[in-house]
């Protein structure tokens, strides 16, 4: 018999998986103290959301389901916003998967469609919700308005480069489109269990709104021709190839990307207050040259907050003439923007930083004043203030719009604006406290 001894098994906690169990935390319990979404949560309860409650039907003492509290579906974007989601599926599957976007909903049941809709159809909501939050930390004294910076972003659209087609072929897409819906309603009387009235209406809504984007880039086509021939009569410019509009978002257009590849996006523009970093102007628009755009960012921020700012900082595509000229004489505003071909004027022994005879007085301002040294120490704020803010959104995700048309974008703009603000604000308000 052998003395040696035979080495027990070693005992181990090994892992149950079909033992139920009874978890008696609360959502709240099971959300750490000082996670995000109570952060987000915080902000939205003060926030004044009277116009998206007027609209609610059902109210007490009347019939009528009761409606999902808006203040759920707005802190559920601003924190999918800051978590770079801007899918309204996903969100819909954060709802269920999620302890932070589980605790915002606090066992309210929601869909993807009802969050879609919340976004695409209150773009005049957040809006003024940027208004609003704005004006308020103004008279906090955390924004002052004195001097803003300007740049443009490019983002990728919701439509591929194929969807861009002629007039011609618009319109054979057109009339298969039609012939689609005209097959669809035909089917309503198809045999009960081929399919559900569900899956028939979720077809027919599919099939109107192609025909319908369909019509619309027709529409858009037709204005690019005009506007080619228009530019053609007054500059005498070349004739260009046929203009061609999008299948798929008839509001996109191919304009040059940050990796200067063309594709087809938008172009958002963001102002931001330069003292505090909080942006204070949002447009979408879909003209691929931020040339033209600096006018109507000052006159978007005196509609909103009834001020001017005394500055405005943008890079060298901004320098437009007309829109220093017309900012200095009816608006006060001084520009600060690159002259362009400055370094090979210098090559030539010109003085880019002197007025021109024929130079308007705010033009002549424009070019002296950028040849100081408190002119180029103010310009560097720019880069400090829009680039970081630009960068910062898109850390957030704004690489592509996932929604389709001009209003559905500016929405999705405005909630990105949003969440950098209220991060913004948080750490203004450090900073105060600190002092």
């Amino acid at each position: 018999m052998s003395t040696e001894s035979t080495a027990a098994a070693p005992r181990l906690k090994r892992p149950q998986r079909f033992q139920t169990s009874i978890d008696e935390r609360s959502l709240d319990q099971l959300l750490p103290p000082d996670d995000q979404a109570r952060t987000v949560w915080a902000y939205v309860e003060r926030l004044d959301l009277s116009p998206l409650m007027a609209r609610i039907k059902a109210v007490e003492g009347n019939p009528g389901q009761a409606t999902i509290d808006p203040r759920i579906l707005l802190s559920l974007w601003l924190l999918a916003t800051l978590d770079g989601v801007g899918s309204a599926r996903e969100l819909d599957r954060l709802t269920t998967k999620h302890i932070a976007y589980e605790w915002l909903c606090g066992t309210v049941s929601v869909n993807y469609h009802t969050l879609a809709d919340f976004r695409s159809k209150n773009e005049a909501f957040l809006n003024e919700l940027l208004t609003q939050s704005v004006a308020t930390l103004m008279e906090q004294g955390l924004v002052n308005l004195e001097e803003v910076a300007q740049d443009g972003l490019r983002v990728r659209a919701s439509a591929g480069a194929k969807s861009f087609r002629r007039e011609k072929s618009l319109e054979e897409c057109l009339e298969k489109a039609k012939q689609q819906v005209d097959t669809l309603q035909a089917q309503v009387d198809e045999d009960d269990g081929a399919v559900s009235r569900r899956q028939q209406a979720a077809r027919e809504r599919a099939a109107r709104e192609r025909q319908e984007r369909i019509a619309e880039a027709l529409r858009q086509r037709e204005q690019l021709a005009k506007r080619q021939e228009q530019v053609k009569k007054e500059k005498g410019a070349k004739r260009k190839k046929e203009p061609r509009a999008s299948t798929t978002d008839p509001d996109a257009r191919n304009m040059k990307m940050p990796d200067g590849g063309f594709r087809p996006g938008f172009n958002v523009e963001f102002g931001t207050d330069t003292a505090s970093g909080i942006i204070v102007g949002v447009d979408v628009n879909n003209v691929g040259s931020d040339s033209g755009q600096l006018l109507p960012m000052v006159e978007q921020i005196e509609e909103r907050y009834d001020q001017t700012p005394e500055r405005m900082l943008a890079d060298g595509d901004f320098a437009n003439l007309d829109d220093i000229e017309t900012l200095h004489t009816n608006h006060g505003v001084d520009v600060y923007a690159p002259i362009k071909n400055a370094e090979s004027e210098k090559a030539k022994g010109n003085n880019p930083y002197q007025a021109k005879p024929k130079d308007e007085p705010g033009i002549g301002a424009w070019r002296e004043r950028m040849g100081t040294e408190e002119a180029k120490k103010i310009y560097q704020r720019r880069a400090q203030t829009a680039e970081w803010a630009n960068a910062r959104v898109r850390n957030f995700g704004l690489r592509q719009f996932l929604v389709r048309g001009l209003e559905k974008v500016r929405a999705a703009a405005l909630l990105h604006a949003l969440a950098h603000n209220l991060m913004q604000t948080i750490l203004l308000k450090k900073r105060l406290a600190a002092v």
